[in-house]
């Protein structure tokens, strides 16, 4: 009993350190993936791919505190969240809730001045990169987690699946604007994104509450 034990401790550790690298490469890339659509947003005017860039920033800050959680649960197991995920998720509820605005209000704007961008090339080489990532990470978080028995990386691959979501508005968005010259595609991916920030940030606001979400739009 004793060797099962220590077998099954070695093999807990081997997960949570997956499960850390898997966090780390989640940040590291919505770091890069925010800097290039962001970049590539303003070149090209397209909002659509700006605010696809600005989500990618906000989710380094939700990154970091699944970080530290994973690290509180390889020291005490899972628990209730600490100060530090609290402020965490208040801190992306707020910019998410932003972020919200600012897209919304940008969005209308361009529909009633009749902007079009430039182009939206980047934004299907983007969102096409991202939709692969994406589903990576989903399926190796998802792996760990069930094998872990653990809700929260669990919900964590369901928030990375949101992500996905996004991507996929994206290039829609992007692959419509480029058959069609239709500028209002644009602004309908960025509306379509506001959306998805709109209910991360709800989210976020009600973890810090302490109520349990799986980024499906359903708590308890």
């Amino acid at each position: 009993m004793a060797t099962v034990s220590i077998l099954s401790g070695v093999r807990k550790e081997q997960l949570l350190k997956w499960a850390m690298i898997l966090a780390f490469i989640t940040v590291f890339y919505n770091i890069l993936e925010g800097l290039v659509s962001v970049f590539f947003g303003l070149e090209d005017e397209t909002m659509a791919l700006f605010g696809f860039g600005l989500d990618s920033f906000v989710e380094i800050i939700s990154g970091v505190g699944i970080w530290h959680m994973l690290v509180r649960m390889k020291r005490n197991g899972e628990g209730s969240p600490d100060r530090f995920e609290q402020r965490a998720l208040r801190m992306t509820g707020a910019a998410f809730y932003l972020l919200t605005a600012g897209l919304l209000a940008t969005a209308a704007l361009n529909l009633l001045y009749g902007h079009k961008p430039l182009s939206t090339l980047w934004g299907i080489i983007v969102s096409s990169v991202s939709i692969v990532i994406m589903w990576l990470l989903i399926h190796f978080k998802m792996k760990v987690g069930k094998e872990l028995n653990s809700q929260a990386i669990i919900a964590d691959a369901q928030c990375t699946r949101t992500c996905l979501y996004l991507s996929c508005v994206l290039l829609a968005a992007s692959i419509g604007f480029e058959l069609t010259d239709i500028g209002g595609l644009d602004s309908a991916g960025t509306i379509v994104i506001a959306w998805f920030s709109f209910r991360e940030g709800r989210e976020s606001v009600e973890k810090a509450q302490g109520k349990a979400c799986s980024c499906s739009g359903t708590c308890q």
